[in-house]
């Protein structure tokens, strides 16, 4: 990336301007041309039909294996974990939350089970936001409190422990020493040439399933499943037509919103800007795969890339002055609000753009009349969201450098979660109670543990470019300036922290399941999963050719052979 200041021909305005590299878009038109064409989807219905006929069937016969009158804990708790990784759990909610809840009424203390059982019966219990304690474990360990080697000594038991294991809360040291003693023991086999299991170890390392988004390890899944000897056939086939005919539903539902992107031209207006629609897609994507929300994809990520924008009208093009007075306006909330005559023209596009947007969100609320509430905190996430870029501004504007923590109390607000989690809510429709709403702006635990998460990871991949283009000071920054310490001690410090959130993601998911809806809880979930997805290496956000690109073309273009 590149930086120039560029002033406006009418005013002379000397405003600083991003050149990213790569191109500011990195599909053009690809997702609008080859929906017809180039990605298969077909037209034919009644090929549709004979798809979701055959899907209708197998889910049947599924249910028929869960709901069986086997004894057997470990067989239904396997056939459980094989439904979830296989992308198929959505369609079972139900089934799975009955035997699940059945599961928990059990003393697992009295379990006789080995430690593959043991683990697996953990991880699924508290995914499902059961508290399930970790004490279950000791029997494994020695005097010392350590693993016993004779306890955990296949791959099987590894790697159950291991994804057991990161459902670690705060004070869980037992937990710690699991995922300790098991990230040595995958990384031994991932660095074995001769290991049979070396590329699952190091798949493992990379994406555990507490912090991969559902969709993304799908496929490899899927893949790794049909190498399984003791595979189940009617849930391979299963999962390839499911996820095949989800991806279709995906394409056309990223067909709208480019098309719809493409159709306001307001890139035209504000060129300087990150034109991100697949990307914002995928944000949605991740925040909720499940076919029923197709309506909450499609306005989250148009909400999202217009955070994109406003992002970098904050941040690059706009004066002092302006952000003030476009901040000021977007509290008034008014489509007539002569104030946006003092703007730029690029900035009065975007602040219509911006109401028009909640005005059709608006009325789609209005025509079912089943969560009239809601369109208020949406509303106000925005309002916050314009508040806290500001703030930030203001910082560069004055030369002020904030305390770590004085920066992250706003940086929390300014990663979009507080914006996004509404709208969410909103595309889940009926299932989002007034209550849940109100949880958000109550600035709870999970959504802020998710928030240090995703700013944390962000600032650490990206603050030494947002340097070089006159940014104010990111965590990294803030924390070295305050701690008087290097900017590798500071990155080492600020991934204690990240450690430490999710940490308390985990423990207010669970605590908190009781009050909420797993479905409700899971989005803010997901939404830390976004975070390891696009920043894990690099800001994948900015940057899209790397890792970005790859998982784009898995998730979104090349399907699953059957």
């Amino acid at each position: 990336m590149s930086f120039e200041d560029k002033g406006s021909l009418k005013d002379e305005i000397p405003r600083r301007v991003a050149k990213y590299s790569p191109p500011p878009c990195a599909w053009g038109d690809y997702f609008i041309s080859s929906h017809s064409n180039s990605m298969g989807i077909t037209k034919n219905e009644e090929e549709e039909n004979m798809v979701e006929k055959e899907l209708e069937k197998l889910k049947e016969e599924v249910i028929r294996m869960l709901v069986a009158t086997t004894e057997n804990s470990l067989e239904k708790l396997s056939l459980i974990d094989s439904i979830q990784r296989l992308g198929l759990s959505h369609y079972f909610d139900r089934e799975i939350n009955e035997i699940l809840n059945i599961q928990n009424s059990f003393n697992l203390d009295d379990d006789d089970g080995d430690i593959y059982y043991t683990a697996l019966k953990f991880r699924l219990l508290r995914q499902q936001g059961c508290f399930v304690s970790c004490e279950i474990f000791n029997k494994f360990t020695n005097e010392e409190g350590d693993f016993k080697e004779s306890a955990v000594k296949g791959k099987r038991e590894i790697m159950s422990l291991y994804e057991a294991s990161q459902w670690r809360m705060n004070g869980e040291i037992i937990l710690d020493k699991a995922l300790a003693f098991t990230t040595t023991k995958l990384q031994e086999m991932a660095m074995d040439s001769t290991s049979p299991f070396g590329d699952e170890a190091e798949y493992a390392l990379k994406w555990p399933i507490l912090k991969a988004l559902p969709r993304l390890i799908t496929k490899h899944q899927i893949s790794t499943y049909d190498k399984d000897p003791l595979k189940i056939n009617v849930l391979l086939k299963f999962a390839k037509l499911d996820y095949n005919a989800t991806q279709k539903l995906y394409q056309k539902e990223l067909c709208e919103v480019s098309r719809w992107w493409k159709d306001l031209k307001l890139m035209k207006e504000l060129s300087f800007a990150r034109d991100r629609m697949v990307e914002s897609y995928i944000w949605a994507l991740g925040v909720f795969y499940e076919p029923k929300y197709s309506y909450g994809r499609i306005i989250l990520a148009k909400i999202i890339v217009l955070a994109t924008v406003l992002d970098d009208v904050y941040d690059i093009y706009a004066t002092f002055d302006e952000l003030e007075l476009f901040t000021n306006v977007i509290e008034r909330w008014d489509m007539t609000d002569i104030g946006i005559e003092k703007l730029p023209k690029c900035m009065k596009v975007l602040y219509r753009t911006i109401l028009k947007v909640y005005e059709e969100i608006e009325k789609d609320i209005n025509k079912d009349n089943i969560i009239p509430y809601a369109i208020h905190y949406a509303k106000e996430g925005m309002k916050r969201q314009c508040r806290v870029y500001f703030e930030e501004a203001k910082w560069f504007h004055e030369g002020y450098v904030p305390t770590f923590e004085e920066y992250m109390k706003v940086a929390i607000v300014s990663t979009c979660y507080y914006l996004f989690v509404p709208i969410s809510f909103v595309g889940m429709g009926i299932a989002a109670s007034q209550e849940a709403f109100e949880w958000v702006e109550s600035d709870p635990m999970l959504l802020k543990a998710s928030g240090i998460v995703g700013r944390l990871m962000n600032d650490i991949t990206s603050h030494k470019y947002e340097q070089k283009r006159g940014h104010m000071d990111s965590a990294v920054e803030c924390y070295m300036k305050q701690h008087e310490v290097s900017e590798e001690d500071a990155i080492v410090e600020l991934g204690k922290e990240i450690t430490k959130a999710w940490k308390d993601v985990i423990e207010d998911y669970i605590m908190k399941s009781t009050k909420l809806s797993n479905a409700i809880l899971m989005r803010v979930l997901n939404l830390t999963r976004l975070s390891d997805l696009f920043y894990k290496k690099e800001d994948g956000y900015t940057f899209v050719h790397g890792d970005t690109k790859h998982f784009i073309t898995s998730m979104l273009i090349d399907p699953i052979p059957i």
